[in-house]
């Protein structure tokens, strides 16, 4: 790799700023000082310094976004603010949310560049699991549960594959559970809900796969996955 194209993937200028870097002699490949930007490197080997401070090459980024309602799942858009917006200074190029939330839906989305990860993730053969943590209005009925779990007509060509759920909390004309469902279809928690007479009014995903939100990211707030996190998630697909 071009040692300008390293430095600019590695978020350290633009191209034209890493070039000025290297012309001030401010960049050393393997100790040895290198003024010429098209130096080729190998990445994985070559030690790179600016100013004596080593990179560590790092291809792919995976993060954890607390994701607010009111922002939608899109890398950019021409009416409203976008997960992406909470991410602008965040190391890693070519950025995007892995699958969707809706725009009033709050909770876990993992923010990569890793396509390949992304696409297993979402690939309905890989039945990856997602939790959400559902408030609904409407009556409890007994079979209620047991009717989300073993598939309900949301207006697809089939019933929904089977799903998990479990009561959290139960008042009079609402109820609270938690759904996991292996499916991503369009509004699909909302879509079951009203298959067996409810209506959402708060959603929140709080795990996918093998990633949990972590609750002390605040709304908006976003971090790095953990060695272990990113481990179990490849391990997944």
């Amino acid at each position: 790799m071009r040692l300008d194209k390293y430095l600019a993937q590695m978020q350290v200028g633009t191209r034209s700023e890493v070039k000025d870097l290297i012309k001030k002699g401010a960049v050393s490949v393997n100790d040895e000082p290198v003024k010429k930007a098209d130096c080729k490197i190998e990445e994985n080997t070559d030690k790179v310094c600016v100013y004596g401070k080593e990179l560590i090459f790092q291809k792919f980024f995976y993060y954890m976004l607390h994701k607010p309602a009111g922002v939608v799942t899109a890398t950019q858009d021409n009416c409203d603010k976008t997960v992406m917006d909470f991410l602008v200074d965040a190391p890693g190029k070519d950025m995007f949310p892995v699958g969707r939330l809706d725009k009033d839906t709050e909770g876990l989305l993992l923010i990569t560049n890793d396509g390949e990860l992304a696409h297993n993730l979402l690939s309905p053969k890989k039945h990856v699991e997602k939790t959400y943590y559902v408030v609904c209005t409407g009556t409890l009925q007994e079979d209620t549960l047991s009717r989300l779990e073993n598939g309900v007509d949301i207006g697809e060509d089939t019933v929904t594959l089977p799903a998990k759920a479990v009561l959290c909390e139960q008042a009079e004309g609402s109820y609270t559970i938690l759904l996991t469902i292996t499916e991503g279809k369009f509004h699909q928690v909302k879509r079951m809900i009203h298959a067996v007479g409810g209506e959402v009014t708060y959603l929140k995903r709080i795990s996918f796969g093998p990633l949990v939100l972590d609750e002390t990211l605040e709304k908006g707030r976003f971090r790095a996955l953990t060695k272990e996190e990113q481990e179990a998630l490849l391990q997944k697909v």
